[in-house]
């Protein structure tokens, strides 16, 4: 009997932070649907469209929305948005090795 209340003990330790991480069922506010609405309209979905490709273009709308999400949350550092150059032009028409510059 000791050994059963022992494995029930451990069960539900076990189990406690299963529990905590349980995502709440708060409702969505409407700001927050409006937020969403207008980053998929950046995104290219247009709700005033034609309904003929409906569930097409909302879930095309919503893989952008994502994939610029997930850039945003996994890149670091000042944004790259400048470029830079290094080496001498080659002449116009001229023909270069394939290690060239290496």
């Amino acid at each position: 009997m000791k050994s059963l209340i022992q494995a029930v003990v451990v069960a539900a330790v076990l189990a406690a932070p299963v529990a905590s991480f349980a995502q709440s069922n708060a409702p969505v506010t409407r700001a927050q649907v409006r937020a969403e609405l207008v980053q998929l309209e950046k995104a290219g979905y247009n709700p005033n469209a034609n309904d003929t490709e409906y569930p097409g273009n909302l879930q095309a709308a919503q893989a952008r929305v994502l994939a610029q999400n997930d850039a945003a949350q996994t890149s670091y550092g000042a944004s790259a948005s400048g470029s830079a150059q290094s080496g001498r032009v080659a002449p116009a028409g001229a023909v270069q090795p394939v290690y060239f510059g290496q």
